[in-house]
């Protein structure tokens, strides 16, 4: 049972007493509830309020919270306050930043500012748990089924393709390191230095995932992906740059499922069957097209 804003603030021991406390929805988001919640004497935070059957999505709050400390202690993360237990809420201090619109992440020199704070995050010693978007994907559509959702005409196509796309991956394989794993436009802050937020996905994991995941969100064209390898690994081999494609494609899979199971548990009022559609779509856009044989061959 989630707490209430009242209860949440009521837990926090450095806001007892306070009799100004105020607090303020935060736009965004459509898992949790976030507020920026003002202490008085200058001071500001962000109160997370995490959703109903989060679990159901992947997501490990202790996991979280251990992945948001490390980012902070590197200077790319809000500094993590105070963590809520056993419902694992958030508190972070309230970065004075402002968005980074798509229209401006996608210039070069952005994506060269992401390539980097991505190289340092990657850098950093173990964090908890684990991410593989196919196990993602797998167990999403247990999930899903447990909710009936239904499936779209060609699911069966895209596991294949899936499954294809792992098989290729298998035989070239990586050594796990700290990854983000959520790259929306949403979670990119900018206040002098570049910013990230929202955990809730970290984990060790392939950092072609973080790269492709990033790169898919921002509907990056062929020339943007080749830059963006660029900036991280000093070169676009045709290995790299397939399996960045690729990645993709998984990337967009792991969304449209995450969506679907939205479809069962959500109670919030949004279309996350347009969502999950958009994601599948998108998908099979890039599974038609005919270069990706030539990606799968390159393994």
């Amino acid at each position: 049972m989630s707490l209430t804003l009242e209860q949440a603030l009521a837990r926090v021991p450095m806001w007892q007493g306070i009799a100004d406390l105020k607090s303020t929805p935060l736009g965004g988001g459509i898992t949790n509830r976030n507020f920026r919640v003002d202490a008085g004497g200058g001071e500001s935070f962000v109160l997370r309020i995490g959703g109903q059957d989060t679990e159901l999505l992947g997501i490990n709050r202790a996991n979280e919270f251990a992945a948001n400390v490390a980012a902070a202690r590197i200077g790319v993360a809000p500094e993590v306050v105070y963590f809520i237990e056993p419902e694992g809420y958030l508190v972070t201090r309230f970065l004075a930043a402002r968005p980074l619109p798509r229209e401006e992440i996608g210039k070069p020199e952005n994506i060269r500012r992401v390539a980097e704070t991505l190289k340092r995050i990657h850098a950093m010693p173990a964090i908890p748990g684990t991410f593989s978007p196919f196990r993602m994907v797998e167990d999403y559509a247990a999930t899903a089924r447990r909710y009936t959702v239904q499936f779209p005409d060609n699911f069966d196509w895209l596991m294949a393709r899936m499954n294809e796309i792992e098989t290729a991956f298998l035989r070239d394989p990586f050594t796990p390191h700290p990854c983000h794993n959520d790259l929306l436009n949403e979670n990119f802050l900018d206040d002098g230095a570049l910013r990230i937020i929202d955990w809730e996905y970290a984990g060790m994991g392939d950092i072609v995932f973080d790269l492709a995941n990033f790169a898919v969100h921002h509907g990056f064209s062929d020339e943007q992906d080749q830059f963006l390898l660029q900036c991280y690994f000093g070169e676009a081999t045709s290995r790299r740059m397939a399996r960045h494609k690729l990645m993709k494609i998984a990337s967009d899979c792991r969304e449209a499922m995450w969506g679907m199971v939205q479809i069962g548990i959500s109670k919030l009022d949004f279309d996350f069957r347009a969502y999950a559609d958009k994601h599948f779509n998108r998908m099979a856009e890039m599974i038609r097209d005919k270069r990706y044989v030539d990606w799968v061959k390159e393994f």
